[in-house]
């Protein structure tokens, strides 16, 4: 019977609770980035709850694209910083695992999420992306929940505009109203003010029946018939009650799903490949159509159809154009007209060249239109692999990168995942308008960001395989206060337990020898001139050996419990004998350096400024001795 190892089920047990507990925050989040783009589109509709659930279903289904791979980045930096902060991937190795065999599990089960996010891409995402526009759409289309504010006209009823000065709330009674009908046309407006009224709708939700106490109405009466403005009826009525039936649908019309299924974001990936196939095809026979065209439209009565490969019909065909030649002599036409004809000449030439141009920019639109629903469908077609290869790229990121760094929690993960994502997300973006707007080809503007990412994941699995320091910030620290001139910073740890403490007497006796040959080097190094640099330079051996015997006793001397000279032992610098403070020893070349000043003069600045900053850190050396000295003292008097 088949069983998976302890190591595999242990890692699938520790990977599974985090990436669901991260999927779903991840989804929660996009969610809300939804929510807050699309609120004006549900506020105030009066819809009903169920009706945005569904909404907000079929939104969250289309969001598993951007929420997996950013799952999938933050579970694996969390799963494996956990387990690199609790010691347990270094007991893992030191059992003679390597990484990628503790990763192994891992890998073959993301490889099945992403074979199953292509399948949810190709078969769910489509119905999904169908329905949840189709709703959109059809709340775009609701009118909004009628309340009337105070103080205002309210002009959401198509034909009307009401005006409330103020409302009770308690009763639900209307006061100081004023109402504007124009459904009629602007011509045959009636304006009805009333003391007061009350408001409710029918329970069909088709019309709003609206009561009005004590006012008077105005209405024109002008019919099609009348063309005096200046003379128009109208009729005048006062009333104690009236009733005012006023057309309003406030019923939610939900649109057919056959008006989205149809777009490309309806469709799967056999339904695309023959979209673009037909699309193609109709592309191809439009741009034959428009060249044809263009080839045998006549301009002045000369036509550009080729010529007959018959001679006789060849010769008749030529003499006809060579006659209608004749007939277009532009010049004598136009020294033979009159300024009236020429201006007709010039006026119809204009119109002529406006429509062609009209028509061909027309045909050139057809075709780019028609070019941006091909790309849509190709981009929707890549769009369907890319989210399985984002998958396995993150994991390749987060999981390395989880096992160098060695944080677990939500405090470090977070950060870094969000930071990656956010330049995934800017790079796809950016490929995926460069591929919409076709400046680049499709292919490449949405294989963009996995062609960036993938090196990354590649060369942090590498490292992290080889146990490299890749992110240890002391490491970039030094190397750029190398760059800028400055001396490294020494780190000793405090120990609470050695396994074999220092001698004290022995480490006083090994600082005062170090002192004494601190101080002999010193007076053993000249202070060279730049004809001395060239032609001696400084004992570069001499200065490797002190800086030798300097780490050899910070080493020593680092082992014990006492915290005071631990912290002491932080003020050594560290000595750096580069190899530009000597020659070559070549005495050409040498002599060829010394003599070309522009090369060799700024190389002298630079070791003497170089041997300046080691002599300084030779003497703080000292300095530090002394101290210690005295604390190793202080420590042997205590014993």
């Amino acid at each position: 019977m088949f069983r998976p190892k302890r190591l595999y089920t242990f890692m699938i047990q520790s990977f599974l609770p985090v990436f669901f507990m991260t999927f779903f925050i991840c989804l929660f989040v996009v969610l809300m980035q939804f929510l807050w783009k699309y609120v004006d589109e549900m506020v105030g509709k009066g819809l009903e709850l169920s009706v945005l659930l569904e909404l907000f279903l079929y939104a969250a289904l289309t969001m598993v694209p951007l929420s997996l791979p950013l799952s999938i980045l933050l579970a694996s930096l969390m799963t494996f910083g956990n387990l690199g902060e609790k010691l347990e991937l270094l007991a893992i190795k030191a059992a003679g695992v390597s990484l990628l065999r503790v990763m192994r599990p891992l890998v073959l089960l993301v490889a099945v999420i992403s074979v199953s996010a292509f399948f949810f891409q190709n078969n769910v995402l489509p119905h999904a992306q169908v329905k949840m526009w189709t709703l959109l759409y059809s709340m775009r289309q609701k009118s909004p929940e009628l309340d009337i504010p105070e103080g205002v006209f309210y002009d959401q009823i198509n034909g009307y505009n009401l005006y409330v000065g103020k409302k009770e709330h308690k009763d639900g009674l209307l006061k100081e109203m004023m109402i504007y009908d124009m459904s009629a046309g602007f011509d045959n407006a009636m304006i009805v003010m009333a003391d007061s009224g009350r408001l409710k709708t029918t329970p069909d939700k088709k019309h709003v029946i609206l009561t009005l106490y004590s006012g008077e109405s105005f209405e024109n009466l002008k019919s099609d018939r009348t063309n005096s403005y200046t003379n128009i009826p109208y009729r005048r009525e006062t009333f104690s009650t009236k009733e005012l039936l006023i057309p309003f649908d406030g019923n939610f019309n939900r649109l057919d799903d056959d008006l989205m299924a149809n777009q490309y974001v309806g469709k799967n990936y056999s339904e695309l490949r023959t979209s673009i196939d037909s699309l193609n095809v109709i592309v191809d026979s439009l741009g034959s159509e428009y060249a044809g065209r263009l080839k045998s439209t006549p301009y002045f009565s000369i036509s550009n159809n080729a010529l007959p490969a018959d001679s006789a019909l060849r010769a008749n065909r030529l003499k006809r154009e060579h006659d209608a030649a004749l007939a277009a002599n532009l010049d004598s036409l136009w020294q033979g007209s009159n300024n009236q004809r020429r201006q007709l000449y010039v006026s119809r030439a204009l119109e002529r060249a406006t429509t062609i141009k009209n028509n061909y920019e027309f045909s050139s639109l057809t075709l780019s239109d028609k070019h941006k629903v091909i790309r849509r469908h190709e981009i929707e077609l890549m769009k369907k692999f890319t989210l399985s290869l984002a998958c396995i790229i993150f994991f390749f990121i987060g999981a390395p990168l989880g096992a160098i760094i060695r944080k677990g929690g939500l405090g470090v993960p977070i950060v870094v995942s969000v930071i990656l994502f956010i330049i995934y997300y800017i790079i796809d973006n950016t490929g995926y308008k460069l591929a919409r707007d076709g400046v680049w080809p499709v292919w490449q503007g949405i294989w963009l960001s996995s062609a960036v990412l993938l090196p990354l994941g590649v060369f942090l699995t590498s490292r992290a395989t080889k146990d490299s320091a890749v992110l240890n910030l002391d490491l970039y620290a030094d190397f750029f206060r190398h760059i800028l001139g400055r001396d490294k910073v020494r780190r000793v740890e405090h120990k609470n337990i050695v396994m074999s403490e220092m001698d004290l007497s022995l480490a006083e006796q090994r600082a005062l020898s170090l002192t004494t040959q601190c101080r002999n080097c010193l007076a053993a190094q000249p202070r060279l001139n730049y004809v001395s640099y060239w032609m001696q330079g400084y004992d570069l051996q001499a200065l490797r050996n002190l800086s030798t015997n300097v780490e050899s006793f910070v080493a020593y001397t680092s082992e014990t419990t006492n915290n005071l000279i631990t912290t002491k032992l932080m003020d050594y610098p560290i000595l750096v004998p580069e190899r530009i403070l000597a020659p070559l020893h070549i005495k050409v070349i040498d002599i060829l350096l010394m003599a070309f000043v522009p090369v060799g003069l700024p190389v002298y600045w630079i070791a003497k400024k170089k041997y300046s900053n080691l002599k300084r850190n030779i003497e703080a050396v000292c300095s530090a001795n002394d101290e210690l000295i005295i604390l190793l003292k202080r420590a042997h008097k205590k014993e």
